[in-house]
């Protein structure tokens, strides 16, 4: 049966907790492991399959995706690549959320009232919003404003 990791020794080099590989068995994202006495024993490509799991899990995927990305692997198969796409499409719309919000916030701390309520740009930010618009919108339309006067 060659070299077999108790589930401690998995977690000792992976630096994932036991909690968590069992949570992750429980999940279907690692098959489960063979018993001795009770106890879970994983082969050695345990460890690899828990580093696909973390990379993926670090890049942004969840773990029902990481599901769908080990269910995609077959030797002919190139499945991954669209969920692949549909993620890089997510974190651009992420990241472009985040850049917005960021300067939004970086306009907020060069405001020069004392009090961001009384600031008629944030007001006029909060009604945008109010009435549907995104925030970049909201943004857009609050600046435009404020040129025009």
């Amino acid at each position: 049966m060659g070299e077999q990791l108790t589930i401690g020794e998995l977690a000792s080099r992976t630096g994932v907790a036991t909690s968590a590989l069992r949570y992750w068995e429980e999940l279907g994202l690692l098959p489960a492991p063979a018993r001795v006495s009770g106890q879970r024993r994983y082969p050695p490509s345990a460890v690899e399959l828990v580093g696909l799991v973390v990379l993926l899990r670090d890049v942004g995927f969840t773990l029902r995706e990481v599901k769908a990305f080990i269910a995609s692997r077959s030797p002919a198969g190139d499945g991954w690549r669209e969920l692949y796409e549909r993620k890089l499409t997510e974190l651009d719309q992420r990241i472009a959320q985040a850049q917005v919000a960021r300067t939004a916030i970086a306009h907020g701390l060069a405001c020069p009232h004392e009090d961001i309520f009384e600031c008629a740009n944030f007001a006029g930010g909060v009604a945008a919003l109010l009435a549907g618009c995104s925030l970049e919108e909201a943004h857009e339309e609050v600046h435009s404003q404020a040129h025009s006067r």
